[in-house]
């Protein structure tokens, strides 16, 4: 079965750049990927994307190298793709899980 060229996948990204103080640093890479304007959420251990596969690696590689540009002289960079013929979404993902106030 041929993908819908159209599907929103999810990519996770985790940056870890091996230095110190780290935080600043992903923090920076955030904001690269909040600039972007694709579907976001920042979760514990990794942020997950939602959108067209070919835009999301873009973000996740501008994520990466903004680490660099932050000050990180060595970066570990893990990407996860989540992706079916029809599509998925975060909140396919999570809705169950959410709590409702």
């Amino acid at each position: 079965m041929k993908p819908d060229p159209n599907r929103q996948v999810n990519v996770g990204i985790q940056v870890l750049p091996l230095t110190g103080d780290l935080y600043p640093i992903v923090d920076r890479a955030i904001e690269v990927i909040a600039a972007s304007g694709v579907k976001y959420e920042v979760g514990p251990m990794e942020t997950v994307m939602e959108g067209p596969l070919d835009r999301l690696l873009e973000v996740a590689k501008a994520a990466h190298l903004a680490c660099f540009e932050a000050g990180a002289e060595k970066v570990i960079t893990f990407i996860k793709i989540g992706d079916q013929t029809c599509g998925t979404t975060i909140e396919e993902k999570v809705a169950k899980y959410r709590r409702t106030a």
